[in-house]
């Protein structure tokens, strides 16, 4: 059971350098992916193997995907899609190129390194394919959405997958986590808002209140989890003989897929808009 080759993306910090500490601790042939060489070279003085993967770039992809037969003797049990990063902003205020580089990174990547993974499972005739969604892909939040629209495209591209692979021994499963404590959260805010044009949005007002609320309250929301949350729900993917098609983490991602299923539209609109405000209302 722990021999099994276990492939990361996303390993810098937060959830996929926990999960990869955790499972190399466990006894998993861990392969961590990270876009920089600084961090590979920490997770190599760890023990950990370690390969460079922008996942925004296929010849990237495919490059670090060759290396990474070489380590594995050609061999994936588990893939764990969890790079990603989260693009703040209205909607309007998105350039086609900023929805381009959210997508070719949390979505194009994604589906391009699980294609080149499913033949050597389906070979195998068995794998399990882990892809990290979000609470932002069951329900949709103002100044999120491409964001949002990338993670509901993992939902889809997960759900499909399935179907499609479970004849071939491959299970597919989604992780949805709510708020987590990360750089990720730091670069959602922060980071990205420098891609928009602030003082000319519609919306500069509450560009500067999600800016103060974000710095003052970082996280010190009672929801907010350790990434070892969701390496607990990842352990249990791989381990379980019958492994859920989701799980979510965190109470409010299990709230919002409750109130989802059970609230009308505009009902839910309401909820999110009210508990929105403290965030995103001008002032």
């Amino acid at each position: 059971m722990r021999n099994k080759v276990i492939l990361i993306t996303g390993c810098s910090t937060g959830i996929g350098f926990d999960a990869s500490i955790t499972l190399k601790k466990r006894g998993y042939h861990v392969i961590a992916c990270c876009r920089k060489s600084k961090d590979v070279k920490r997770l190599i003085q760890l023990g950990i193997d370690s390969v460079i993967m922008d996942v925004s770039n296929p010849h990237s992809i495919d490059k670090a995907f060759q290396e990474i037969l070489k380590k594995s003797s050609q061999r994936i049990d588990v893939l764990i899609n969890n790079a990603g990063y989260g693009q703040a902003g209205a909607l309007e205020d998105i350039t086609y190129e900023t929805m381009v580089e959210q997508f070719a990174t949390n979505v194009f990547g994604l589906m391009e390194l699980t294609r080149l993974v499913i033949p050597i499972m389906r070979a195998q005739k068995n794998g399990r394919i882990i892809n990290i969604s979000s609470l932002l892909g069951i329900i949709s939040m103002p100044f999120r959405g491409a964001y949002n629209a990338s993670k509901y495209a993992v939902e889809a591209i997960s759900d499909t997958l399935r179907i499609e692979l479970k004849p071939s021994g491959i299970d597919v499963i989604t992780i949805e986590p709510g708020p987590v404590t990360s750089e990720f959260r730091n670069s959602a805010i922060d980071n990205s808002l420098k891609k928009i044009d602030i003082d000319h949005s519609h919306f500069k007002s509450q560009y500067q209140t999600m800016l103060h609320s974000f710095r003052k309250q970082k996280d010190e929301s009672t929801f907010t989890k350790k990434p070892g949350a969701v390496t607990k729900k990842i352990i249990h993917a791989i381990e379980s003989h019958k492994p859920k098609a989701k799980y979510p983490v965190t109470f409010p991602a299990h709230l919002f897929a409750i109130l989802k299923r059970f609230l009308s539209v505009k009902m839910l609109d309401r909820f999110i808009t009210t508990i929105s405000k403290h965030e995103v209302s001008s002032k």
